[in-house]
């Protein structure tokens, strides 16, 4: 049985077809971390008592499980945490 590793770029429907498998897996937290092709943005304010930075946290420890069950992975050379800014399409959001 063969299985691929990674979705092979060869094919022409493999970012649509990834992209519908991200949205998939991440909907139940699609509130706080929306995604955008192959990017995940966590958005967190302050709830119920507990500061922005602690809901940030939570997020970020609820999206990494969930990307740790489906067996998805994060290139940390291109991830930005805890940022009051980040960079979306060439722009500061």
């Amino acid at each position: 049985l063969w299985e691929w590793l990674v979705m092979p770029q060869g094919l022409k429907n493999a970012p649509a077809t990834f992209n519908r498998c991200v949205t998939h897996l991440l909907r139940s937290v699609r509130d706080f971390a929306p995604s955008y092709f192959d990017d995940v943005f966590i958005h967190s304010r302050a709830v119920n008592g507990k500061s922005d930075v602690e809901m940030h946290t939570e997020h970020l420890r609820k999206l990494l499980e969930l990307m740790r069950k489906h067996k998805l992975y994060a290139n940390l050379k291109k991830c930005i945490f805890g940022a009051t800014k980040i960079p979306v399409l060439g722009c500061l959001v």
